[in-house]
């Protein structure tokens, strides 16, 4: 047993007052005169024990009364070494898009909130945060509104990420017991919770709030299939985890219904269904499902405009007849042009100038090219046979520092192509083997600081360059390479063109690096603003001569359909919608030895866990028990 007030056990001293008064007190003896002496003698023996029985009864209850309330006031208790340690509690509340799915008695998310508002002791304080929001050394009545209004977002951290993070809402005392409890579904995504970076002075306890399994059906991703003149061919691709066989799809334009399928499942889980809508109306596209999972996957919005084309200039006396096949009239408007014949005052309102074998570059095209340059235009430098290279590195000096050096006639294989360059992402769905790689005759050695995009067999660079310039090594004529038989001549020089000008795709994913560029010339103190019927913010913007760039890694934050205006006039759309990573339903298993399972049970062991008994109110009650027995005492007993 231990004490709250140990101090006050000297009071047990004070025993000793009763025990004095019962030794030493003096009584007086009153005479009473008896004619019997005999019948006297028995008389006083009887008293003599009485006055004695009574006394040591009394002298018992009075001590036992002094000490009951000496005790009480020290106030006694039983507890265990955890119950007397210090605490600190944090606790991580998962508000990821995934715990917002449907059970049996309503919403994950928000059951998950109030039964931690029910359970968690009133008087208990604790730091709490989620993905996005921190409520610092609180108790539960203090953010309880704002608790019961937390919304959930795609947002959502890795195990590790969510530890570490915790661990610095813990104060600098070594000798508290800290304790950080998770609260999430675990999906497979936030990492193998068996291999956590945990300190060891930190106590992790997982909750899963639900065990039920969650059947969502979501709508991945859009894209057009075919397109032409009249009609597009939209491809929508669903997943599921449910067992259903079919579902229906809807396609709406704005508001207005203007399609509907119904999606048939594969043993993998996986469907596409396809719309045929009409090429030359703008749709501003949403294809919903009906869902009882998840919701924020239930509906995938796109939009498709008045196509920008991008303007692409060819310079030089070779064929350009590859690059007009390249760059068609759906997406370029492609012109050619001799450099005799060339008129240097088109070159500003280029997307992309390509200088097709061009013996020698005249000093004036090359400031006329870095202006393009500058002004958030691309060109591309294909040197001929026998091009002067001073003229060629008047030009590539002010890219990456590169440099054409002398020519090697040797014949020699492009064989290797970078993957991660931006002229190549997405093309290759996986590593090409036996792939038939064109060669060269002749080519240039060149020093660059430039990201290579294809090389030769000795590690050489044949393309090399990135945005704004890009650099070939060896001319690409028939006469010296065989590279426009090539299938990787399509992707290289499409993406230099689709590059040239960042036109809003079908859709964008929030949260990602989305950057635009609109064709439009913007005046003093003139900015882009974004907006649908609910939000509206300004992006990042850049104002270039001839386009300004738009950049969205930062909004919006909600998906939807956005206008792109300025000076309240709309100059296209643009559609955002939120990551489907979260759709991904699939769990890692908790550690075998989290043995609690819910948030009632695990505040309800914590309370066992730190009772503390206390008994002064069976002291005191005892006190009053032995003031009772004396007021009978010496009522009764004579």
């Amino acid at each position: 047993m231990q004490f709250k007030y140990p101090e006050l056990l000297w009071g047990l001293l004070l025993l000793l007052i009763p025990i004095i008064i019962h030794l030493f007190q003096l009584r007086r003896f009153k005479k009473t005169p008896f004619t019997n002496v005999k019948f006297l003698k028995q008389v006083v023996s009887e008293s003599r024990k009485s006055s004695t029985l009574k006394k040591w009864l009394l002298l018992f209850t009075r001590m036992g009364l002094l000490a009951a309330l000496v005790i009480a006031f020290a106030q006694p208790f039983i507890a265990n070494n955890a119950a007397l340690q210090e605490k600190e509690t944090v606790f991580y509340i998962d508000d990821s898009f995934s715990m917002n799915g449907q059970i049996e008695n309503g919403n994950l998310f928000k059951n998950t909130i109030q039964d931690f508002i029910k359970y968690i002791p009133n008087d208990q304080r604790f730091t709490l945060f989620t993905n996005k929001q921190v409520f610092k050394d609180v108790e539960v009545k203090d953010i309880q509104n704002e608790l019961l209004n937390l919304t959930v977002a795609v947002d959502q951290l890795g195990i590790n990420e969510i530890i570490l993070k915790g661990n610095t809402y813990f104060n600098d005392n070594a000798a508290s017991q800290k304790n950080l409890v998770v609260i999430s579904d675990f999906q497979q995504r936030m990492g193998d919770l068996s291999e956590v970076d945990s300190t060891s002075n930190i106590n992790i306890q997982y909750i899963k709030p639900s065990k039920v399994t969650i059947k969502n059906t979501s709508i991945d991703s859009v894209f057009i299939a075919e397109r032409t003149n009249d009609n597009i061919e939209l491809v929508a691709l669903l997943s599921t985890n449910a067992n259903d066989e079919t579902i229906p799809v809807s396609l709406f334009n704005d508001n207005k219904l203007i399609a509907k399928t119904a999606a048939k499942f594969n043993g993998s889980g996986t469907a596409e269904v396809r719309f045929t809508i009409n090429a030359n109306v703008i749709i501003l596209g949403k294809v919903t499902i009906t869902d009882t999972g998840l919701d924020y996957d239930n509906q995938f919005f796109f939009n498709i405009d008045q196509k920008s084309k991008i303007k692409v200039l060819a310079i030089g006396s070779s064929s350009a007849n590859f690059l007009s096949r390249i760059y068609t009239e759906d997406d370029f408007d492609f012109t050619a042009s001799t450099l005799e014949r060339l008129n240097y005052s088109t070159i500003e309102n280029q997307d992309l100038v390509l200088l097709n074998e061009v013996q020698k570059i005249p000093s004036s095209l090359v400031t006329a090219l870095k202006s393009l340059s500058k002004n958030g235009g691309s060109f591309v430098l294909i040197p001929s046979v026998d091009g002067d290279l001073a003229s060629y590195n008047e030009l590539a000096s002010a890219y990456f520092n590169s440099k054409f050096l002398s020519g090697i006639p040797q014949e020699i294989a492009i064989s290797e192509v970078k993957i991660e360059h931006p002229l190549f992402t997405n093309v290759f769905d996986k590593k090409v083997s036996h792939f038939q790689f064109p060669n060269v005759k002749k080519y240039f050695k060149i020093n660059s600081k430039a990201p290579t995009a294809l090389s030769f067999q000795n590690k050489e660079p044949f393309l090399i360059g990135n945005k704004n310039g890009y650099f070939f090594t060896a001319a690409i004529s028939s006469d010296n390479s065989n590279f426009k038989n090539s299938p990787l001549i399509v992707p290289a020089f499409y993406n230099m063109g689709m590059n040239s000008l960042k036109l809003p795709p079908l859709y964008a994913t929030i949260g990602t690096d989305v950057e635009i560029e609109l064709p439009t010339t913007l005046q003093q103190d003139d900015i882009i603003k974004i907006a649908n019927e609910t939000n509206e913010f300004i992006p990042q913007q850049r104002v270039l001569p001839k386009k300004v760039q738009l950049n969205f890694i930062e909004n919006p934050k909600e998906a939807g359909i956005y206008k792109i205006m300025h000076n309240e006039k709309i100059i296209r759309n643009i559609s955002f919608n939120n990551n489907r990573k979260e759709s991904a339903l699939t769990y890692t298993p908790l550690p075998e030895n989290n043995s609690n399972t819910s948030l009632s049970n695990f505040f309800l062991e914590s309370q066992k866990n730190n009772a503390i008994n206390e008994f002064w109110k069976w002291f005191a009650i005892l006190a009053l028990a032995f003031v009772f027995i004396e007021t009978v005492l010496q009522r009764f007993l004579k």
